[in-house]
Order: C-alpha cells, then sequence, then structure tokens
C-alpha cells in the first residue's frame, strides 16, 4: 500500500492506496509547525488503526509539502517509525510532463502533482483551481505542459485580513446567502466573500481560458472547493482527491516497482 502525504500551510492531507489504485481512506490534520516525528508516528498509527489498516502493509510513501520544517519532521519519522524513505516530489523528479515556468524550480509540488492528475484524468487543456491558504490556478496547455497560472489570497485569509483591520465587522460561517443582497451584517459579509470570491474565480478562469482555449475543463480540489464552487459559473467539476492522485500516478512513474513488490523501499529485495 501506498502512503500519500500533502502537506500544506494550513493542513496536511493524508491518503493510503492499495494495490489496485484505490484510494482506500484519506484523513486532514492541522499544520503544526511544533509537532515532533515521534507525534508524526503515533498520530499515523492511530489513524491507521482507526481505517483498520496493519501498518505493515505500507511499502511506499510519497510527499509533496510547500512547508519544508514540517517535511522534514515527516520524513524523519517515516524514516524512523516506519522504515520508509519516501518519495519527495519536486521539479526534480521525473514528472512525465514539461514545466514551462521561470524557474521551474519555485513551482510548488503540490501544483505539479495537480496538473499530473488532470492531464491523466481530466485532458487537456485544463485549469485547476486549488482552494488553499492561498487559491492557486494552474494552467496547462493544449500539448500537456504545465505553463503556469495566478495565485490569489486564499478565501479564509481574506476573511481574516477583513475582520482584523475592522473594528466591528465579526468573523461569519463561510456559506453561501439566498440572496446576493444581504438583509443584515452576517449575510452582507457572506454575500461579498463567498459570492465576490466566485466573481474573482470566474474573472480569472475567463481571462485564463481566453490564452488557453474556451474548451478548456476547470477542476476545483482543495477543502474550500466544494463550498465556492456553487458560487461560481466556470467550475465544472469537483475533485477533493485530485493532489493525492497526482501524488500516486508520480510515485508510481518513479518507484512503482517498490510499491508492488511486497518489499518496503529501504529493505532489500531477497
Amino acid at each position: 500500500m501506498l502512503l500519500a502525504v500533502d502537506i500544506g500551510n494550513t493542513n496536511i492531507v493524508l491518503g493510503v492506496f492499495d494495490e489496485g489504485d484505490k484510494l482506500t481512506a484519506t484523513w486532514r490534520i492541522s499544520t503544526d509547525l511544533h509537532r515532533m516525528p515521534d507525534e508524526y508516528s503515533v498520530m499515523l498509527r492511530s489513524l491507521l488503526d482507526l481505517a483498520q489498516i496493519p501498518p505493515e502493509n505500507l511499502h511506499g510513501a510519497v510527499i509533496c509539502s510547500v512547508v519544508p520544517s514540517v517535511q522534514t519532521m515527516m520524513c524523519e519519522s517515516l524514516r524512523q517509525a516506519w522504515h520508509l524513505d519516501p518519495l519527495i516530489l519536486s521539479s526534480e523528479t521525473n514528472l512525465g510532463i514539461q514545466i514551462r515556468y521561470s524557474p521551474p524550480s519555485s513551482v510548488g509540488a503540490d501544483r505539479i502533482a495537480n496538473a499530473v492528475a488532470a492531464i491523466k484524468f481530466y485532458g487537456c487543456p485544463a485549469i485547476v483551481v486549488d482552494f488553499g491558504t492561498a487559491t492557486t490556478f494552474d494552467a496547462i496547455s493544449q500539448d500537456g505542459a504545465y505553463v503556469g497560472g495566478a495565485i490569489a489570497p486564499g478565501l479564509e485569509i481574506s476573511e481574516e485580513a477583513l475582520v482584523a483591520h475592522t473594528a466591528k465587522l465579526p468573523r461569519v460561517p463561510l456559506t453561501a446567502p439566498e440572496f446576493a443582497v444581504g438583509r443584515d451584517t452576517t449575510e452582507s459579509l457572506q454575500s461579498g466573500l463567498l459570492y465576490g470570491y466566485g466573481g474573482l474565480v470566474d474573472g480569472l478562469v475567463d481571462r485564463l481560458r481566453r490564452e488557453l482555449g474556451e474548451d478548456t475543463r476547470v477542476i476545483a480540489t482543495g477543502g474550500l472547493a466544494a463550498t465556492v464552487q456553487p458560487c461560481t459559473r466556470s467550475i465544472g467539476t469537483v475533485d477533493l482527491d485530485l493532489t493525492l492522485q497526482g501524488l500516486r500516478l508520480l510515485y508510481d512513474r518513479n518507484r512503482g516497482d517498490a510499491r508492488y513488490s511486497g518489499v518496503r523501499e529501504n529493505q532489500p529485495v531477497a
């Protein structure tokens, strides 16, 4: 079985794939800069136990990360407690796609994973909108190359900034109101945040489509994708497992033999 780990600024998403490429379990935990390797070991063992997955069934691991310090702790945990040497996704990995971005090393590893999965499952050209701490727009050309995109402030940090810099505006649930015209402060904030953010998404997608082609597919992923999608007209598909699927594809491309051998990555084959 394969453990896939997506380390973001706010959350860490973990998933386990079986030998048939089925995603059998997923978990979302908070990103904590102070968590130690032993804590990750205990946490992962507990999650596996809850999913009734024997730890010894893990034969491989792959990680994408935008938080280097957390990546270091997670890798140490996997090596010490699980005897796994994870594949760390970067622009130096054998990706199977061309990166037309300057410099290629500055592309977030999660954005690469999203692009690889989008090409595999949805075709080209494509735009992936990933609703995380930041909202990223990843553009994939007709010939299957990663060509860039856009980065916008995330919905949650936009709300946090608004509340932090105003004296009387409260935090509100991030749910869309029934009407765009808010009848009170809560509805007005929700309208501005959700419908306003939907307008941001649609505006950027329209511009990207003019450059990529009007038939470009738009796929949304990330923790708030399902919340924002109904407030847009441009997002056709929500795939919350897109990043994990991209990690699986890249692991198979680089270390697939280890995953299916039944032998852990750092153990010799008899």
